[in-house]
């Protein structure tokens, strides 16, 4: 059996990132993180989480981000909205984690603890 993996897509300085990075260390669990500050995130990789959720589940509508993008007023499309996403990664509920075919949006560690049991 291979030790379990996951990829984590998050910023060094979101809380909810650094508790999940903690969650999979304490657990041994090898993390691939990818600092949405050095890199965006890939467009597919986006897409399986919008698939998934639902694009609207992906925002974090409570962050000061959010507030200043506008977004809650503009009338834009999914593809705007995946644009302004790629630019600025702090309008997504952070951490997106993909463990195998498992995957979490923001702080949830039910979530997580399901990935390790695949």
């Amino acid at each position: 059996m291979t030790a379990p993996q996951v990829q984590m897509f998050g910023l060094k300085k979101s809380a909810a990132t650094r508790a999940a990075e903690r969650f999979f260390k304490e657990r041994r669990v090898k993390v691939q993180f990818v600092d949405l500050a050095q890199r965006p995130i890939a467009k597919g990789e986006l897409t399986r989480f919008i698939q998934k959720f639902g694009l609207n589940a992906l925002l974090d509508l409570d962050s000061k981000a959010y507030e200043r993008s506008n977004l809650a007023y503009l009338r834009t499309t999914e593809a705007g909205i995946i644009a302004r996403i790629m630019e600025t990664p702090e309008l997504l509920r952070l951490p997106l984690v993909r463990g195998g075919k498992v995957l979490t949006v923001g702080e949830d560690p039910e979530g997580w603890t399901q990935m390790l049991a695949e």
